[in-house]
């Protein structure tokens, strides 16, 4: 992919690694079971933690995998860094409701999931 191309590819990549790395930092409190919030401690609660955290690892494998494609390797590593280090800064600036109930689990894990498959359309899409 020529390297204009590959701007869009990069901003979809670094969105899916921030979406994950905040996805993580927000299941990571919910450990061990004692620290949930009330909703989340029933076994629906635990399904729906376990759920999130598997669909926010499938779609960064499948990020992944598209950057492997569109991105060169440099980028993807100093990108992917950066969204790491901005990740907690980031969380800190949302309401403690939202980062400790389900909806930071769901809208996290959903926007890397929809980021990602919008990334494969975009990279996949014109090779026929």
């Amino acid at each position: 992919m020529p390297a204009t191309e590959a701007v869009p590819a990069f901003a979809l990549f670094v969105t899916i690694v921030l979406a994950a790395a905040l996805q993580g930092l927000a299941a990571s409190g919910h450990f061990p079971s004692q620290n949930r919030a009330r909703p989340l401690q029933s076994s629906a609660g635990t399904v729906l933690l376990y759920a999130t955290i598997a669909m926010t690892a499938a779609a960064l494998a499948g990020g992944v995998a598209a950057a492997w494609y569109a991105i060169p390797w440099p980028a993807v590593i100093i990108g992917s860094g950066a969204m790491l280090l901005v990740a907690p800064m980031i969380l800190r600036l949302l309401p403690d409701a939202f980062v400790d109930g389900w909806g930071a689990l769901l809208g996290f894990a959903g926007a890397a999931v929809m980021f990602t498959l919008l990334l494969i359309w975009i990279t996949f899409a014109g090779t026929n």
